[in-house]
């Protein structure tokens, strides 16, 4: 049987419809996926993860996936500004965007400068991980702010166990603490604590002689080395990590309660290396990156599958503060402000 022009033409247009159907489930599989990202070549990482932690993630999966990581690692902050600008000057420079802040995801969304994208086996994380019903950002990380103090220079009987006990005098000059300015894991905490105490809270630990420093590592940092005896806030997980590398910092889990920060990740609407960027997602949510996460670099997870060390307390056993995105959003400004006032810095 022959066709006429107009049946062939009907035929052809199905037969481009259907490999076009063929070509986007083929580019959906895994594999594919893959190849589609090393032929973009590398993916670029805005994160405020721990220095030593991201390399580590960046390295393995360039291992792996023959895709290089362009690491842009600073303070959550740094991170929201940084990534704002460049969407407001039309720049397409990240792929990827994680803070220790997840209010700033919400901001994100507002805006319209994310992608939606699943990572593998996010149906199994837990709902205080599944951040986003639209799926354009999820819990990669959790990070508690804590307090701690220098084992050679404070005894255990001594030592501070909740967040009024810095307000006694005798830790005059003796507290470092850091800002919510910089570090978003220190604004969830000043959150937390304003809501607990109020901005007395901070107007009299003022009066206590403390040292401002920026992200949530500084502490645990200054600490460790013994310029200050106590850390009034920081990062519980890089306090976790500088003990396990032999350095003389206790850990203390303050009785009023722990405030958690979830770091989202995300993948940005205007990504240059759109499947680079969802193959390095898919990465960093798998069992083996968010191991590592939790053994090496001390931070809780959304995995289900993760174990962690004997000594790291179960997010299920300690008091938990949490913050919502929307309330983080609507006090930013006002907790930089006054933290600000208050300190003079």
């Amino acid at each position: 049987m022959r066709l006429n022009i107009c049946g062939r033409t009907a035929v052809i247009a199905v037969i481009a419809a259907l490999m076009l159907v063929v070509a986007t489930l083929s580019a959906s599989r895994g594999e594919d996926l893959v190849d589609l990202g090393r032929k973009e070549g590398k993916v670029v990482w805005y994160t405020s993860v721990e220095s030593s932690v991201a390399d580590v993630v960046a390295k393995a999966f360039q291992d792996k996936y023959r895709i290089s990581v362009d690491v842009v690692r600073t303070g959550s902050e740094r991170v929201l500004t940084r990534f704002l600008q460049e969407a407001q000057a039309g720049v397409r420079a990240a792929d990827i965007v994680q803070t220790s802040d997840v209010g700033d995801f919400v901001l994100f969304k507002q805006k319209d400068l994310l992608a939606r994208f699943r990572p593998e086996g996010a149906e199994a994380f837990p709902a205080s991980f599944l951040v986003d019903r639209d799926e354009t950002y999820f819990g990669w990380r959790a990070s508690l702010c804590v307090i701690m103090y220098n084992t050679r220079l404070v005894t255990a009987a001594e030592a501070p166990t909740g967040w009024m006990d810095l307000l006694n005098p005798k830790w005059k000059g003796k507290i470092v603490v850091g800002h919510p300015n910089y570090s978003g894991i220190i604004l969830t905490c000043v959150n937390t604590l304003t809501k607990l105490f109020g901005w007395e809270y901070y107007q009299k630990l003022k009066q206590n002689d403390v040292m401002i420093r920026q992200s949530a590592n500084d502490p645990p940092t200054v600490v460790a080395s013994g310029e200050r005896v106590v850390g009034g806030n920081g990062a519980e997980y890089y306090a976790y990590v500088l003990r396990a590398r032999g350095n003389p910092v206790a850990i203390v889990y303050p009785k009023e309660g722990v405030p958690l920060a979830i770091s989202p990740s995300a993948i940005a609407k205007s990504a240059p290396h759109p499947n680079a960027a969802k193959v390095f997602t898919n990465f960093i949510f798998s069992k083996g990156v968010q191991q590592l996460l939790a053994t090496e670099g001390g931070l809780y997870v959304p995995h289900p599958g993760v174990t962690y060390p004997s000594d790291k307390p179960p997010l299920a056993k300690l008091k938990l503060l949490i913050a919502t995105p929307d309330e983080l959003v609507k006090r930013n400004q006002e907790i930089k402000e006054r933290f600000t006032s208050i300190f003079g810095v």
